[in-house]
């Protein structure tokens, strides 16, 4: 799996899965364009990965100027942008809330920054790919975009799994068919990975549930993820498009 040179433009740069992933594009001898709100953070990772690899840019997803801002200058920056991860999941207030308290405010707002905000991503970077001529799109869905939730596993914990992630997580899945389907003959390939759980700090009891759930490892480290997506990027899965691919320890089973 060749990724030298690649240049990568990754939103949500700075989250769990969005760093991991930058480090190891930079580890395989690729190029990272850091998008993210979070400018502290982005900085420190851009000098962990070395200016020469990495340039970071502050990113507000739900705003199209900011978008635009960082593929101009990231693209200056190293001659092109290969490939794009849409990592980035903008939490709002009332993203935790459960089914039988949600409003319309909540919902408007949930859907704008996760779900409108993954479609203008999109649509911004396509434009891009376009007019290079060529590019592959990578969006971050969850296997709760294709299966219903264990609610067992959440019993006797104060977490939940609010419906509007679910519907969320279920759109970027059908955003991923739509635009590989929209783009045929412009040499832009369009895919998501749908990861399982990710480690951060879940209560135990909820942790051997989910476990047993799943083939073996049961929640999944973020690197646990990232090969999946450097795969994506690599001219070895140049006929892969259109998919949705589950990496979950065998948990939708």
């Amino acid at each position: 799996m060749d990724i030298t040179n690649k240049v990568v433009l990754i939103t949500g740069s700075c989250g769990l899965l969005g760093s991991e992933i930058s480090r190891q594009i930079v580890e395989m001898g690729g190029k990272v364009i850091l998008g993210d709100l979070n400018e502290q953070a982005g900085k420190k990772l851009e000098s962990e990965l070395g200016k020469s690899n990495s340039k970071f840019i502050k990113l507000n997803v739900s705003d199209e100027k900011s978008i635009d801002l960082v593929i101009n200058e990231g693209s200056l920056s190293f001659g092109r942008i290969d490939a794009a991860i849409h990592c980035a999941y903008p939490r709002t207030k009332g993203c935790a809330t459960s089914f039988e308290d949600l409003t319309l405010d909540i919902l408007t707002e949930d859907l704008r920054m996760q779900l409108a905000s993954s479609i203008i991503v999109s649509q911004k970077i396509i434009k891009y790919f376009k007019s290079q001529g060529f590019g592959n799109l990578i969006l971050l869905s969850s296997i709760q975009g294709s299966s219903a939730p264990k609610f067992s596993h959440y019993e006797g914990t104060k977490m939940i799994s609010p419906i509007q992630y679910s519907a969320i997580k279920s759109g970027i899945i059908s955003i991923t068919k739509y635009l590989a389907k929209y783009l045929t003959d412009k040499s832009i390939r369009v895919n998501c990975v749908s990861p399982g759980g990710i480690l951060a700090g879940q209560p135990e009891s909820f942790l051997k549930k989910y476990e047993g759930s799943c083939t073996g490892k049961g929640m999944l480290d973020p690197q646990d993820v990232a090969g999946t997506v450097l795969f994506l990027i690599s001219d070895q899965s140049q006929y892969i498009n259109g998919q949705d691919i589950i990496v979950d320890d065998g948990w939708s089973l």
